[in-house]
């Protein structure tokens, strides 16, 4: 019997977790299908147990449902916990565990160009929730120590203060952020600053820059914005926003399935799509 899985959000049209889902399925020959399912807010209880219902075995959560998922599930992983939010479901004999992917996947993405996780110290701009399941991921996967930069400092206050896991960390203002750049070997990008089309703008200026940095932007369109061009410009290294949503994906489809999947193909499949 055909299993099925699937994606639920509002909007969900422009996904391109099914072709890439779907290839996964077909390259591994299991007898799957994963769709897009439009659940606009208010609809969430009646889609999960729908899902449920029909024996779905498992499926992703996108905007705007992340958080008001977990109230629908049966168990949820303790890193989500957590977080906050949940983006993978796993149906195990009829009980719906919700996992995290997007934060160690994350990780996942920043270990495949650098060994050397641990004795980093990082500086994440932004305190939303993109924010909040990379510095807990990171802060679990123990590095060495993670600043923040966020124009509303309160939020960022709280979100340090609710990490679980130890980690050494201080809150910047923009001035002290940009004056001591150099002081991080990771820079992680996670607001929608940059994003198309307000592709002038940028969060920080990367002037102060150490050139041995590794400088990550969770924008993925434009493939390089501003930030990241200027990051380039002075010799550091840079990672787009591609590489945490392939190895989320890639995390889900380890969970689902017990295989951990060719995340080069997966990569170059979201490229074909996004037209690069």
């Amino acid at each position: 019997m055909k299993k099925l899985f699937g994606v639920m959000g509002d909007p969900i049209a422009h996904s391109m977790s099914p072709a890439m889902h779907n290839d996964l399925f077909s390259l591994y020959d299991i007898d799957a299908v994963y769709l897009p399912f439009h659940v606009m807010q208010g609809d969430l209880e009646t889609a999960v147990k729908g899902l449920k219902a029909i024996g779905a075995s498992g499926f992703n959560v996108t905007i705007p449902h992340k958080t008001e998922i977990m109230s629908f599930l049966d168990k949820i992983d303790p890193l989500a916990e957590a977080i906050g939010a949940v983006n993978t479901v796993k149906n195990e004999n009829g009980h719906l565990i919700g996992y995290n992917t997007d934060g160690p996947g994350f990780v996942k993405g920043l270990e495949s160009v650098i060994a050397d996780l641990e004795s980093r110290s990082a500086l994440i701009i932004g305190a939303g929730g993109a924010a909040r399941a990379i510095y807990f991921s990171l802060a679990q996967a123990g590095i060495h120590s993670i600043d923040l930069y966020n124009r509303t400092q309160l939020k960022a206050e709280e979100l340090i203060s609710s990490c679980p896991y130890k980690v050494q960390s201080k809150l910047l203002d923009r001035e002290t952020a940009e004056r001591d750049l150099a002081a991080y070997q990771l820079i992680i990008q996670t607001t929608s600053i940059g994003m198309f089309p307000d592709i002038d703008s940028t969060p920080l200026s990367m002037a102060n820059i150490n050139c041995d940095a590794l400088v990550s932007d969770i924008i993925y369109n434009p493939s390089q914005t501003k930030l990241l061009k200027e990051a380039s410009g002075k010799g550091a290294m840079i990672q787009n926003g591609i590489e945490m949503f392939v190895f989320q994906g890639a995390l889900a489809f380890e969970k689902w399935t017990g295989i951990f999947p060719d995340t080069n193909r997966m990569r170059a499949n979201v490229l074909r799509h996004l037209g690069g």
